[in-house]
């Protein structure tokens, strides 16, 4: 029987019982006409050409462990011209903003002195770093690169769901995925004209000459990798290879009177920028974690001294976190005039009386997050989980309550996805990449994340979701 509280989700492709919105038009004409099978046997494809790149990505819990293909969708997710225009200048004004924030409180403060975000919120936050008060970065960036992750509710309507700007993930996936899609399907490429996303490592290459300390003018740039076996590492190696650049470890790399330079045959060579892909906690021992391999030690002296450029700045961790996302709005306001294109998702703040007792109450009904968690981890989706699932997440909501935010359990739209039946709509957010160096810029698309199981809520890769290819159809 059919669930009569059930949300109705917003269905991209279609519109009413029979309907096709505009934009999927061409590619439900092709989809009609195309022979049993041919979308099976194109995804068989699709999982060789992965498995000789070595596409994977690690899936925590599962009972065979260790790393697998990440899934991959043939169907894509189609967006209009105008619908990206609108999103991407929101994506643009937010990140704007957070750069704002996070120059801010490392300098003036003048956020927490106007009283729009408490002090204590952010000396108080594990992703604050002391360090960097008064550091100046190139063009006042500390987000060189960002994943906005958005969520769609109806056909005007997108929420921000959270911000990555510590070392966000995914974009290899993103262009892989597109390159698969152009060698499996050329004929649907050949019938309309799809904004291209495989020039993104000459963006970023450019936003990280841009990053590069002052009076350098040829940089010398490395992807700082913790090594093979991190879960990301395919995306490390590719990105340096699209760019270039080196990728290194922690010992390829030293620090030699505050300059930080590289081990190579023909003697040390000095490096200027690094695209890190190590968390904070990890990259100099003589200032962070003592028992860090992955870093270089005197690796902070070098940054601060501003002959290294880290890419992104040590500290962003901070407006990651999910209490620091509540205030994004007022960022915008605050430090551009601005109105938010943007919303957030209407959020309870635990550590509120009021908030709290509400959430409490209601606990079956919503999604409640650790302010610090990130991949899917220390979640409840309450309408997806047991009773006792349920209570004992009450236990640890009681335990911390500042710990934890909650959002209404959201209906997100569905995408067409190919599954053992056929095409199906199954559930889909967006994380597009924003580069920011002397300006603010993303290509046409992002990542597509989507849940494969069908009602499933949860589109994190690390959580058994796949990704397919996101298209932007010029006008």
């Amino acid at each position: 029987m059919k669930n009569q509280n059930a949300p109705a989700y917003f269905d991209e492709m279609r519109s009413g019982s029979d309907g096709i919105r505009p934009v999927y038009q061409r590619y439900a004409d092709w989809l009609k006409d195309l022979p049993d099978g041919t979308l099976h046997r194109k995804e068989q494809e699709a999982e060789l050409l992965f498995r000789r790149l070595g596409i994977t990505f690690a899936v925590y819990g599962e009972s065979d462990g260790g790393e697998r293909l990440i899934p991959f969708d043939v169907v894509p997710r189609i967006f209009g011209a105008a619908e990206w225009r609108r999103l991407e200048a929101g994506i643009v004004q937010r990140v704007k903003a957070l750069n704002a924030f996070l120059h801010d409180i490392y300098h003036g403060q003048e956020i927490m002195r106007a009283g729009i975000v408490d002090a204590r919120q952010i000396t108080g936050n594990a992703g604050f770093r002391p360090e960097m008060m008064g550091v100046d970065l190139p063009n006042q960036v500390y987000a060189q690169i960002a994943g906005i992750d958005l969520v769609r509710v109806s056909e005007n309507e997108f929420y921000v769901l959270e911000d990555n700007l510590r070392t966000p993930s995914g974009v290899s996936y993103m262009l892989e995925n597109r390159r698969t899609m152009m060698r499996l399907f050329p004929d649907l490429f050949a019938q309309q004209i799809v904004e291209p996303v495989e020039h993104y490592p000459l963006m970023l290459l450019d936003t990280l000459r841009e990053s590069a300390p002052a009076n350098v003018l040829d940089p010398v740039i490395a992807v700082l990798t913790p090594g093979a076996y991190n879960s990301a590492y395919f995306e490390h190696a590719f990105l340096a290879s699209q760019m270039g650049v080196e990728l290194v470890e922690g010992q390829d790399l030293f620090v030699e009177n505050r300059r930080v330079f590289m081990h190579t045959t023909e003697g040390p060579r000095p490096v200027h920028v690094i695209y890190r892909r190590v968390d904070d906690d990890f990259l100099d021992p003589l200032v962070f974690r003592p028992d860090s391999v992955l870093g270089v030690p005197g690796l902070l002296e070098a940054y601060i001294s501003g002959n290294v450029s880290l890419i992104n700045g040590v500290g962003t961790g901070v407006a990651d976190d999910k209490s620091t996302y509540l205030h994004v709005p007022e960022m915008i306001e605050f430090y551009l005039g601005e109105k938010p294109i943007l919303s957030n998702v209407p959020t309870y703040r635990l550590g509120l009386p009021d908030d709290l007792k509400y959430v409490l109450e209601h606990l079956p009904e919503l999604v409640v997050k650790e302010v610090q968690g990130s991949g899917g981890y220390g979640m409840l989706v309450g309408p997806t989980s047991s009773t006792a699932e349920i209570e004992a997440y009450r236990q640890r909501i009681l335990s911390d309550p500042s710990n934890f935010i909650a959002q209404p359990t959201l209906a997100l739209s569905t995408c067409p996805t190919l599954v053992e039946q056929g095409v199906a709509p199954r559930h889909v957010d967006l994380r597009p990449f924003v580069l920011s160096g002397k300006e603010v810029r993303l290509v046409p698309g992002g990542l597509t994340r989507v849940a494969l199981r069908e009602g499933s809520l949860v589109v994190n890769s690390s959580q058994g979701g796949g990704t397919k290819d996101t298209w932007v159809l010029e006008d």
